[in-house]
């Protein structure tokens, strides 16, 4: 169980990492990658409570598969919105883009 715990601990720090870096960086880039992080923390978590907790079971281990795919593929939408906002207003920082806000 003190394995479990060091784990999960370090899980916690990565998304918390993850949460102050989108919420204090106006770097799509860097928000983007602060997104992933957050997006690890959790796969982290699922595989983690399926070895210790559900072991016979594999659920944990498809949901981290699943997660993956799935910031792939929000990663390589995010980043062409992003190419193509930097075509239009030659920066990713979103103080620069005016046009976003409501």
């Amino acid at each position: 169980m003190t394995e479990m715990k060091f784990i999960l601990s370090i899980s916690f720090a990565l998304f918390f990492i993850g949460a102050y870096g989108f919420l204090t960086r106006r770097n799509m880039i860097t928000m983007l990658m602060a997104v992933e992080l957050m997006l690890n923390a959790v796969n982290i978590n699922f595989v983690v409570f399926n070895k210790y907790l559900f072991a016979d079971k594999m659920d944990g281990l498809f949901f981290s598969i699943f997660i993956t795919t799935i910031a792939a593929a929000e990663a390589a939408v995010a980043i062409a919105i992003i190419i193509n906002l930097y075509r239009k207003f030659k920066s990713i920082d979103e103080d620069d883009i005016d046009t976003l806000r409501w």
